[in-house]
C-alpha cells in the first residue's frame, strides 16, 4: 500500500519538475541597455497561476489571469546594488498578445522560479488594456519599470507570457538601467 503512494508522490513531482523551467541567465551591464530574444515556443504553460495574486507576491490580480494563459519564457539576472531597471518587451509580430512581468527576491533563495514561488520582495507586470484608459495609448509593447535595489543586492526574475494562451511568437527584450 506504501508502495502506491510513493510511486503517485514521485509521479507527481516529477510533472510540476518538468512544468516549470529553468530561467536563461542573462549578463547585465550596469551602465548601458542590454538586449535579448526569445521566443514563447521556447517556454512552458504554467499548471496554476495563482501564484500571481498571492498577497505574498502580489504581480497582477486574477481578473488578469487572461492575459497569461499562454506559454512563459523565463529570465533571470542579478541587479545590482543603487541600481533600477526598466524592462522592455516588443513582440516581433504587433498582432501577437504578449505579456510581461518581472519580480525580485533575494539572492540566496532557493524555490523562487514560478509557478512555486511563495513570496518576493516587489513583482510588476504590463498586459494589454482591457479597455482605455484616459490620456493614455497602449501599443504592442510592454514595460515594466521600478524594478530596483538600494543597498542590497536581488536577483530579478523576467516572465514573457502569450495570451490568451499564445504559445509561439519572438519577441526582444531591452533591460536599461539607471544608476539611484
Amino acid at each position: 500500500m506504501k508502495m502506491p503512494l510513493l510511486l503517485l508522490f514521485l509521479s507527481l513531482s516529477l510533472v510540476s519538475i518538468l512544468n516549470a523551467q529553468q530561467p536563461k541567465t542573462i549578463r547585465i551591464d550596469k551602465l548601458s541597455p542590454t538586449s535579448v530574444s526569445g521566443n514563447l515556443s521556447d517556454g512552458f504553460r504554467m499548471s496554476t497561476l495563482a501564484w500571481a495574486w498571492n498577497s505574498s507576491v502580489a504581480c497582477f490580480p486574477k481578473t488578469e489571469e487572461e492575459h497569461f494563459t499562454g506559454h512563459h519564457v523565463l529570465f533571470t539576472f542579478d541587479l545590482p546594488p543603487y541600481t533600477e531597471m526598466t524592462i522592455q518587451m516588443i513582440p516581433d509580430n504587433p498582432d501577437h498578445d504578449m505579456s510581461l512581468y518581472a519580480y525580485e527576491v533575494g539572492t540566496v533563495n532557493t524555490g523562487n522560479t514560478v509557478p512555486h514561488l511563495t513570496r518576493c520582495v516587489r513583482c510588476e507586470a504590463d498586459h494589454r488594456w482591457d479597455r482605455p484608459r484616459v490620456g493614455k495609448v497602449q501599443d504592442h509593447t510592454r514595460t515594466v519599470k521600478n524594478i530596483l535595489a538600494l543597498r542590497n543586492p536581488y536577483q530579478v526574475v523576467v516572465g514573457v507570457a502569450g495570451a490568451s494562451t499564445l504559445s509561439e511568437g519572438s519577441f526582444t527584450l531591452i533591460i536599461t538601467p539607471k544608476s539611484r
